[in-house]
């Protein structure tokens, strides 16, 4: 089983851990960088980061799945917002989104992202056991 670590001496956060620590034998997963978009291609969620994160974790969810994990699976988190954005209204989302997991993460914020509108984008690894 992964073990996310909060060493003493470093920020305690109840949203982040600092450390992950993977066992040996465990299936490591990579998913690319998930955005606003549905199925079909299109942008969901306009300008509103809220919504825009809503999606973002849908189809972080979806991927995951995809590979056999979950969000409780996941021992690492990039976050790229474009520059402005209102993270105090994404949060919130993605927290809910991440039901109480709290995997290393790290949070960038960026000219623009690949998809025209796209506020913010997310790549994640996650790890499982058999």
């Amino acid at each position: 089983m992964t073990q996310l670590l909060r060493p003493d001496g470093l920020v305690q956060s109840p949203a982040f851990t600092h450390v992950a620590v993977v066992p040996p034998g465990a299936t490591t997963i990579y998913v690319g960088g998930q955005n606003a978009v549905d199925g079909t291609g299109a942008l969901v969620g306009g300008d509103d980061p809220a919504a825009q994160t809503k999606q973002v974790m849908t189809n972080l969810k979806i991927a995951l799945a995809a590979a056999g994990a979950t969000v409780h699976d996941l021992v690492m988190v990039t976050i790229l917002l474009v520059d402005g954005v209102d993270l105090n209204a994404a949060y919130p989302v993605a927290a809910a989104e991440l039901a109480g997991a709290t995997p290393p993460v790290v949070a960038a914020r960026v000219a623009g992202l690949g998809v025209q509108g796209a506020l913010l984008e997310v790549s994640a690894v996650a790890a499982v056991t058999a």
